[in-house]
């Protein structure tokens, strides 16, 4: 019903922001990955969204990409997942980090966000197989072929760093390192934040 929404950044309260659209306040929750994006108070901003309907309330949700849109309308699908949960889940990691969880059946990383148990994470990977890592199969497969970044990555996790931490170190990692070197880089890119 209402697809996008483009004006005036009024507040900034995570996870709900004001927008200013000719006059009318829309109240609009995002996930912390849109909400870190986002442009000072006062100026303009466009997002994506998804209106939910619901007995006691209309929520709308804002996303500053498609496919954070398109990932958030495939979790709420799944039974168990309501809308704040699926906003957890996309405010703890990345859409490429679940599609890596999801291709690599890695219930362990979905687990470290608030809210996700066991019996829901098994669920996730089970019902979003095929739907939402499959695009990440090509890419995990070159990972595999030369490419350490996914070992580097995995090393980061295993440190205790979440996955938020690991994927901004992991920036700072040239591509075709060596897993021992990017290790130490991106400890480095760790260390300084």
């Amino acid at each position: 019903m209402i697809g996008r929404i483009a004006g005036t950044l009024l507040e900034k309260n995570p996870p709900q922001l004001l927008i200013d659209c000719q006059g009318v306040g829309y109240e609009v929750d995002v996930p912390m990955s849109t909400f870190y994006n986002l442009p000072p108070l006062g100026e303009k901003v466009a997002l994506l969204t998804h209106l939910a309907i619901r007995e006691d309330a209309h929520v709308l949700f804002g996303f500053g990409s498609a496919e954070e849109r398109a990932t958030f309308r495939q979790l709420i699908k799944i039974s168990g997942v309501g809308s704040r949960t699926a906003l957890a889940i996309l405010s703890g990691m990345s859409v490429a980090d679940l599609s890596q969880a999801i291709t690599l059946q890695e219930a362990g990383r979905l687990t470290r966000i608030p809210g996700i148990g066991k019996k829901t994470a098994e669920r996730l990977l089970l019902e979003l197989k095929g739907k939402l890592g499959a695009d990440l199969f090509s890419a995990s497969a070159a990972m595999a072929a030369g490419d350490h970044s996914g070992d580097i990555l995995n090393a980061l996790l295993a440190l205790g760093y979440s996955d938020k931490e690991a994927t901004i170190a992991m920036k700072s990692v040239p591509a075709g390192s060596g897993v021992s070197e990017g290790i130490k880089l991106a400890l480095k890119a760790l260390s300084k934040g």
